[in-house]
């Protein structure tokens, strides 16, 4: 049991699109698409409540769990562990969209959240942290939660993405990622993968050598909010004709 929590894991090296990646991500879509099928449960006040504050405490047990795990391994690493990651740091603004029910944090974690979360679950930095290592689980749940939790949004509240937040978003993303690149030379450090691409397989093996992936970055980032926009604008959920109140 204790090989499934040492971070220095004698476990075989994670694999891309495996058996077990693809089970997961499967695990992931099911539960998105019963959002939908149970449409019905959410036109009622106390079901909606009780899935969204369980979800707000799954995510923050998740988190917590996982600062403590490193804690506990002496692993914990101020270049590594920080929240501040885009997909990371969407697990805290998804807590509090959840908890506030607010329709603004929604609109920037619908593209920020949603896009980073779902590019982590398909090219997940995890290493040495294969199924069933904790870190493989917790690592699933938070970014998983993320996606449900802003599909909950629109499902449940009939929350929509729009163009002005798209570009909102976009604006956000890049001055928040130029206060990143100073951190990271500060403390020498690799958060958004701006210095360097991750250690794993990824889109940006792709997008040419530093600096020219960011800008490649740049590109694809928009163009998944685009992806995103369209298909909620294609394949709305249309139960409710009126927006539900948040």
């Amino acid at each position: 049991m204790q090989k499934f929590f040492q971070f220095h894991s004698k476990l075989d090296s994670f694999r891309l699109f495996s058996m077990e990646h693809l089970g997961t991500i499967g695990i992931i879509v099911v539960l998105c698409v019963l959002l939908f099928v149970y449409r019905k449960n959410w036109l009622e006040a106390r079901k909606r409540r009780s899935f969204r504050l369980s979800l707000a405490f799954l995510l923050v047990i998740s988190d917590t769990l996982q600062q403590i795990w490193l804690v506990n391994q002496h692993a914990w690493s101020i270049k590594r562990d920080l929240p501040l990651q885009l997909s990371d740091l969407s697990v805290l603004l998804a807590v509090v969209m959840l908890l506030a029910k607010s329709e603004k944090l929604f609109q920037f974690l619908f593209f920020a959240g949603l896009g980073s979360s779902i590019q982590a679950i398909l090219t997940p930095d995890l290493d040495k942290f294969s199924f069933p290592h904790f870190q493989y689980i917790e690592f699933f749940i938070s970014h998983g939660g993320v996606v449900l939790a802003c599909l909950f949004m629109v499902e449940a509240f009939s929350c929509r993405p729009t163009i002005r937040s798209l570009w909102i978003t976009v604006l956000i993303v890049n001055l928040y990622a130029v206060c990143i690149y100073f951190l990271n030379k500060i403390i020498d450090a690799n958060y958004l993968y701006i210095m360097r691409k991750p250690g794993n397989a990824s889109l940006l093996d792709y997008f040419g050598q530093w600096p020219w992936y960011l800008l490649s970055m740049e590109l694809v980032m928009i163009l998944s909010f685009f992806i995103l926009y369209g298909i909620i604008a294609i394949f709305r959920p249309h139960c409710l004709l009126e927006k539900t109140s948040l």
